[in-house]
């Protein structure tokens, strides 16, 4: 089921992936991390999305886009050497897609969501600082049906295709499909193998894996989380959701997304829909941080959720146990 569109996701994310590279090597420079320039991830983020917003609207043309970006930036007559650069990557890639197809394709993006029909939904570069610290970001893009998430791809140009520490080539796309599991593979055409979490029972052998900003998620709580679960092992920190891939593969065992401002915070649904498919596939479990499903109806956010919490599901309900008193004490 769903094997066409898994090809179509496949085959876009990884055209994506290649401009993500392309752009960060042509336009990332030690100039631009020192002036804190954001135009490069910019530049990828809309040419990512017109990417893959082509791409599925040539196979289905019915299926609606909810993305992270908007055209409009380009239409300013400020910013047209940033809209030169966007058409110049899409180009390099796509060369039948014009100053139109790409506009049309970024504004593609608007769909609202919501509990009944099936649409897609992307985040283009997820993990901005990753990408310009030319570390860990990752492309994802799944299919929402009635509410759930039945197909997850992640592009990860950075990361290992074997562990972290372990390198046997650099980038990995997972995929996953409802009740089919999860494979990984190299960032070309290589055969793709599947993957599962990690074994681990005793909360205290766990591995987590958390954001590397602190704006992201509360490192305080995350410690004292791991202090209560007798978890000693130094956390792995890298951005995006890279770090589902990382959970499916049995690199980490959780992984704690804990808002460090939880009041009026909602998770945008394009950060999680793709990463939680595939460390569920792959036998792990995704909740929010009070142990609810994520829900995925509501719109563009996870209004109705607390943070995420992904495990490899053998140990989260005491995962989940250790979350709920940390945050009761404030």
């Amino acid at each position: 089921m769903h094997d066409a569109e898994l090809q179509v996701a496949l085959d876009a994310v990884r055209v994506a992936c290649e401009l993500s590279r392309h752009v960060r090597a042509a336009l990332v420079t030690d100039d631009t991390l020192t002036k804190k320039d954001r135009s490069p991830v910019t530049i990828a983020d809309l040419g990512v999305q017109a990417i893959i917003s082509h791409h599925l609207h040539a196979r289905f043309p019915a299926d609606p886009l909810m993305a992270e970006e908007e055209a409009d930036v380009l239409r300013e007559p400020a910013n047209a050497e940033l809209k030169q650069k966007v058409l110049e990557h899409v180009a390099r890639l796509q060369p039948a897609l014009g100053e139109a197809e790409v506009m049309a394709a970024i504004d593609r993006g608007h769909h609202r969501g919501g509990a009944s029909g099936r649409f897609w939904t992307m985040d283009p570069i997820d993990g901005t600082k990753g990408f310009i610290r030319n570390d860990q970001y990752a492309i994802a893009l799944a299919l929402i049906e009635d509410g759930e998430v039945v197909l997850g791809v992640l592009g990860c140009p950075s990361l290992p295709g074997g562990t972290l520490h372990q390198r046997s080539g650099i980038g990995a796309i997972f995929a996953a499909r409802r009740g089919q599991g999860t494979t990984m593979s190299g960032l070309g055409h290589s055969a793709s193998r599947a993957v599962s979490v990690s074994e681990v029972v005793n909360p205290a052998d766990a591995v987590i894996c958390q954001s590397v900003e602190t704006g992201h998620t509360s490192h305080g709580r995350a410690a004292r989380i791991a202090s209560r679960l007798g978890i000693t092992s130094p956390s792995l920190h890298m951005d995006s959701q890279c770090k589902y891939g990382v959970v499916a593969r049995g690199e980490a065992s959780l992984y704690m997304r804990l808002p460090s401002k939880t009041a009026g915070y909602e998770e945008m649904i394009w950060d999680h829909a793709a990463g939680c498919l595939v460390v569920t596939e792959a036998g792990g479990r995704v909740t929010d941080a009070m142990g609810k499903p994520l829900d995925f109806t509501l719109g563009r956010t996870l209004k109705a959720n607390v943070g995420v919490i992904a495990t490899n599901s053998r140990i989260h309900d005491r995962v989940i146990a250790a979350v709920t008193a940390v945050i009761a004490e404030g």
